[in-house]
């Protein structure tokens, strides 16, 4: 691969674990290590020494692992205030951690030089200095992580470029330029990173934060103006409202800059990538995440569905699967025909446009949805609607009733359930108990159904969800209930609404298990 026109730093396993709820233990940031790696990242900053024991436990271990793209940075402050570099303890131990690459961050705002450091404005021009010649003395490639930059130019411009200056004059191998606090707005980091990129010889690098939303605008700007690096985390991971993004950064570099970053085979995989991340930190992925989330290439409205359907440019900015993403077709009450052909298709359904069914499909969702049904997370009750409208199939069985009560014992309340199910002829009638009344109608509802169809033994619910629709109307409001089933290999959702939330969910229960049973009939 050719030298990349701008290089990506990987600040996941540091600055992105400063996120409220983000804890990787340093297993978890080897399998991420590994992964950014084989994605093609060039620096991947590993954490802090002598912060915690986990970090310097993943310094030791990615040591003695060998690595195709991407070089293992380790990350620290400049030698502190009065004590010479080579005895301060911080750096001994960031020598200790065995990287190639050191980042060391340094004060840029005379604010926090007297303030925070309680440093003259000299001794922090040599606390710099004396950092990075001490590790470049020792054979590491230095960045240098200028905190506070475009605070500080503001402030005092010509201090601020004492600073880098100062850094650039020690041999730093490249010098980063940070928003620390976010409150930039992109015309002035692209100004201050001119201004950089004309008084220095060595590189610029960005280092940005999401704080007012312009993350990933400011990395952007910055590179326009001439910065060689972007720093940023994986799904925007980090401290407030997180860092700049890099699966918003590397497609935008890649397919609208047309500047190369990470090779172009990795791409497709940016989608894997970003779930992979969330995954290993226990993070449930947005949706709404530009070009990686679920619902980036969902379209809703009728005449986007329309158009999208002969010329999908017309509705999206690139194809979905350059980045490993897919395109959605959403069914609500917007939706007109073309939402309905398209996504009965993708159920898996054969139609054409001119089927007469998908009008009444179409008719019979809008009335369900005005009654407060959602069919955007709930397609197996979708698929259900639709088979039903184009097979004319009667249901494997039939719930004719139900009963649910709540018993005191022992001064603790039971809840029991009852269910009659009907399947051709025959008649099972179950019991249950259970830690709440839905609970205990899941059990009763299972135990009928796996009487005739044992295979329903592998299906479980995973996920329960209720809404409030009619919230006005107090406690006879409508209750929509949203549930998530699973046979151990795949997930589908399926929906029920009634002003009786037990009624809601056996709806959506019963539609989870006629789902299950069309599903396994069809592999059999």
């Amino acid at each position: 691969m050719k030298k990349p026109a701008v290089e990506i730093y990987d600040t996941t396993l540091r600055d992105g674990t400063q996120g409220e709820g983000i804890n990787l233990s340093a297993a978890d940031k080897l399998r991420i290590a590994e992964r950014l790696d084989a994605f093609g990242i060039h620096y991947i900053e590993g954490g802090w020494p002598g912060s915690n024991p986990k970090d310097m436990e993943f310094f030791q271990q990615a040591a003695r692992r060998k690595y195709k793209h991407a070089k293992i940075a380790a990350f620290s402050m400049t030698r502190r205030k009065g004590i010479p570099v080579e005895r301060d303890e911080l750096m001994i131990q960031l020598l200790e951690a065995e990287t190639p690459v050191v980042t060391i961050v340094g004060k840029t705002w005379l604010l926090h030089v007297t303030e925070v450091l309680r440093a003259t404005p000299d001794e922090n021009l040599a606390m710099i200095a004396d950092t990075i010649r001490f590790f470049k003395d020792h054979g590491k490639t230095v960045f240098y992580d200028a905190e506070h930059s475009f605070d500080g130019y503001k402030n005092e411009p010509e201090y601020a470029l004492a600073t880098w200056q100062a850094a650039e004059k020690a041999g730093a191998d490249c010098i980063i330029l940070c928003d620390t606090n976010g409150g930039c707005l992109p015309a002035e980091i692209k100004r201050v990173t001119e201004v950089a990129k004309s008084k220095l010889t060595v590189p610029i690098g960005i280092h940005t934060h999401n704080d007012c939303g312009f993350g990933v605008a400011n990395a952007i700007a910055a590179v326009e103006a001439g910065a060689i690096q972007v720093q940023g985390t994986i799904n925007g991971y980090g401290e407030r409202t997180g860092n700049c993004n890099l699966t918003s950064v590397i497609p935008t570099l890649h397919f609208k800059m047309g500047l190369t970053c990470v090779p172009a085979s990795s791409l497709p995989k940016l989608r894997e990538l970003s779930l992979f991340v969330d995954e290993i930190a226990n993070v449930r992925p947005d949706p709404r995440q530009p070009w990686v989330g679920a619902t980036a290439f969902a379209h809703k409205g009728g005449m986007h569905v329309h158009a999208v359907e002969r010329v999908a440019q017309s509705y999206e900015h690139i194809a979905p699967e350059s980045v490993g993403n897919t395109r959605k077709v959403l069914v609500s009450d917007l939706s007109g025909r073309s939402n309905i052909y398209w996504k009965a298709r993708e159920l898996g359904f054969k139609v054409n446009p001119d089927t007469p069914e998908l009008k009444a499909v179409l008719n019979e969702i809008k009335k369900l949805e005005s009654e407060g049904y959602e069919f955007e997370a709930a397609e197996a009750s979708l698929a259900l609607l639709i088979r039903k409208h184009l097979q004319h199939t009667s249901l494997p069985f039939n719930v004719e009733g139900y009963h649910v009560s709540i018993r005191g014992n022992n001064g603790q309340s039971v809840c029991e359930a009852t269910v009659k199910v009907r399947v051709k002829d025959q008649i099972a009638h179950t019991v249950a108990e259970g830690d709440g009344p839905v609970n205990a109608l899941d059990g009763a509802l299972r135990q009928a159904l796996v009487k005739f169809f044992p295979q329903l033994e592998k299906v479980t619910l995973v996920d329960y969800k209720v809404r409030i629709i009619n919230t006005a109307a107090g406690t006879a409001a409508k209750t929509r209930v949203l549930i998530t089933s699973s046979d151990g290999h795949k997930e589908w959702g399926t929906v029920g609404v009634s002003e009786n939330i037990i009624t809601a969910s056996l709806q959506a229960l019963v539609d989870s298990m006629e789902y299950a049973l069309q599903k396994m009939q069809k592999k059999s």
